[in-house]
C-alpha cells in the first residue's frame, strides 16, 4: 500500500506540473469579449482561494471526525445516508459538470475539423478512463491481496519451523479459534484493501478536474464570471470532500496518510487558481492546445468519477446486506442520493 501511495502522489505531482505548461499556447480562435477588470478579478480570486480551501478542508475532514463524533461513525446508518448524498454529488459532477465541459472543449469550432470533428473523442476517452479505473481497481486489489496472503503464509511457515507445528489452536475462554486461514479475516482484509484503492482512485479523479477548474478561474479576468463561481465551487468542493472523506474513513489509513490525502484534496483547486493567476497573461482558453488538454483531462476525469460513483460507492453500499435488509435505510439513502445529485445539478446553473 505504501508503494501505491507513492505512485499516486507522484502522478498528482506530474499533473500539477503538466497541466499549466500544456495550456500555454498561441490563440487560434478569437476569445469572447467580456468585462475585464484585473484589480477586481484578483480580489475575487483571493476570496475564492480562501473560501474553497476552507470548504474543501471542512468537507474532507468532516467524515474523518467520525472517530470522535458517534453519529458520523461508519458503523452507523447515518453514515450510509451521508455517503449516498456525497455519491450523488460525485455522480452529478461527472455527468453534469465535467462531461459537458469536455464535450464543449473537444467540439469547439476553434479546433480543426480533422480529426476532432470526425470522431466522438469525449465519450471514447471517458469510456477508456472508466475501463482503466476498473482495471486499476481489480489489479491493485488482487495484487495487495496476494501479497498479504504471501506474507501470512511466510509468517505461518516460519512459526511452524520454529515450533514444529502449524499454529492452529483454540481459546475456550475467548470463545473463538485462531487458524492459519480465516475466511472472515480474508474477506475483511480484502474489503479494507478495496476501500483504500477506491479512496485513492477517487481522489485522483477529483484532483484532475479540480486543477482544470482552478486554472480556468485563476486565468479569467472577468469579475462577472468569477463571482458566481466562488459560491458554486465552494459548495462543490465541500460536497465532494464529504464523499472523499467517507471513503478515506472506511479505508482506515494511518494518520499521516489521511492528512496527506486531505491536504492534497484541499489544496488542489486553490493551487490551480494560483497557477491560473500566474499564467493569466499568456493563457488563452480558446487556444487549440488549451482546449485539447482540458477536454482530454475532463473526459478522463468524468469517466473515473462516473465509474467510482456507480460501482464503488453506490453499488457497493446499496447492494450490501445491511442496506437490503433495512427498508427504512433504503428509503433514506435513495432520498439522500437524489438530493445530492439534485443539489449539484442545480449548481450547474452558475458553474
Amino acid at each position: 500500500m505504501a508503494e501505491l501511495m507513492k505512485n499516486t502522489n507522484l502522478l498528482w505531482a506530474i499533473l500539477f506540473l503538466l497541466i499549466p505548461i500544456t495550456v500555454m499556447a498561441e490563440c487560434t480562435c478569437e476569445p469572447e469579449e467580456e468585462d475585464r477588470n484585473k484589480t477586481l478579478s484578483l480580489k475575487y480570486k483571493l476570496i475564492a482561494i480562501a473560501s474553497i480551501l476552507t470548504a474543501s478542508a471542512l468537507g474532507v475532514c468532516l467524515p474523518v471526525a467520525g472517530k470522535r463524533v458517534p453519529a458520523l461513525s461508519p458503523d452507523r446508518n447515518f453514515f450510509f445516508i451521508i455517503k449516498a448524498f456525497a455519491a450523488g454529488v460525485i455522480l452529478s459532477t461527472g455527468f453534469i459538470h465535467v462531461l459537458p465541459d469536455a464535450f464543449e472543449s473537444l467540439t469547439s469550432p476553434c479546433l480543426s475539423e480533422h480529426p476532432w470533428g470526425d470522431f466522438p473523442f469525449t465519450g471514447f476517452i471517458a469510456m477508456l478512463a472508466a475501463i482503466g479505473t476498473l482495471m486499476v481497481d481489480t489489479y491493485a486489489t488482487s495484487y495487495y491481496r496476494r501479497r498479504s496472503k504471501g506474507m501470512k503464509t511466510a509468517a505461518v511457515g516460519g512459526a511452524a519451523d520454529v515450533e514444529g507445528v502449524v499454529p492452529v489452536h483454540t481459546h475456550a475462554t475467548h470463545g473463538h479459534a485462531h487458524g492459519a486461514v480465516s475466511l472472515e479475516g480474508d474477506s475483511g482484509e480484502t474489503e479494507l484493501l478495496r476501500h483504500r484503492v477506491i479512496s485513492q482512485v477517487l481522489e485522483l479523479g477529483i484532483i484532475v478536474h479540480s486543477v482544470i477548474i482552478g486554472i480556468a478561474l485563476g486565468a479569467s479576468e472577468s469579475p462577472k464570471t468569477i463571482r458566481p463561481l466562488i459560491a458554486a465551487l465552494t459548495f462543490h468542493q465541500f460536497f465532494e470532500g464529504i464523499g472523499l472523506g467517507g471513503c478515506i474513513t472506511q479505508a482506515k489509513f494511518n494518520s499521516r496518510a489521511v492528512a496527506t490525502m486531505a491536504l492534497f484534496f484541499s489544496l488542489t483547486t486553490p493551487v490551480g487558481i494560483a497557477i491560473g493567476i500566474g499564467i493569466s497573461n499568456i493563457y488563452s482558453e480558446t487556444s487549440s492546445t488549451a482546449l485539447i488538454v482540458e477536454g482530454v483531462f475532463n473526459s478522463a476525469s468524468a469517466g473515473i468519477l462516473i465509474y467510482m460513483a456507480l460501482v464503488d460507492l453506490l453499488s457497493a453500499d446499496f447492494m450490501s446486506p445491511r442496506m437490503q435488509n433495512n427498508g427504512k435505510l433504503q428509503l433514506w439513502a435513495n432520498a439522500s442520493l437524489l438530493l445530492g445529485a439534485g443539489c449539484m445539478s442545480l449548481l450547474a446553473k452558475w458553474a
